[in-house]
C-alpha cells in the first residue's frame, strides 16, 4: 500500500473569498501580522500500488481528472 497526499490550492490571481474571510477573522481575534491567507484542501489516498512511480502517476491522474479543477486550481502530489 502507498499513501498519496494531494494538496490542492487556488492558482495565483484567482480570488479566494474563504482565505480572505479567514484572514479577516484572525485579525478580529487579535492575531496581527498575518498577511495574505489562501485556503485549500488536502486529500489523502491509500493506493494498492506499491511502485512509487506508478502510484504518483495514478494520484496525479486522479487529481487532474476529478480532485482538482485545473482551470482555477493547482495541485501537488506527495507520497508518504
Amino acid at each position: 500500500m502507498t499513501k498519496a497526499v494531494v494538496t490542492i490550492m487556488l492558482k495565483e490571481g484567482v480570488l479566494d473569498p474563504q482565505g480572505k474571510a479567514i484572514g479577516h477573522a484572525l485579525g478580529n481575534l487579535g492575531f496581527s501580522g498575518v498577511g495574505e491567507v489562501r485556503a485549500g484542501k488536502v486529500i489523502e489516498l491509500e493506493l494498492a500500488e506499491t511502485d512509487p512511480v506508478r502510484a504518483r502517476a495514478a494520484a496525479e491522474e486522479m487529481a487532474r481528472r476529478l480532485l482538482a479543477n485545473t482551470v482555477i486550481e493547482s495541485f501537488k502530489v506527495e507520497l508518504a
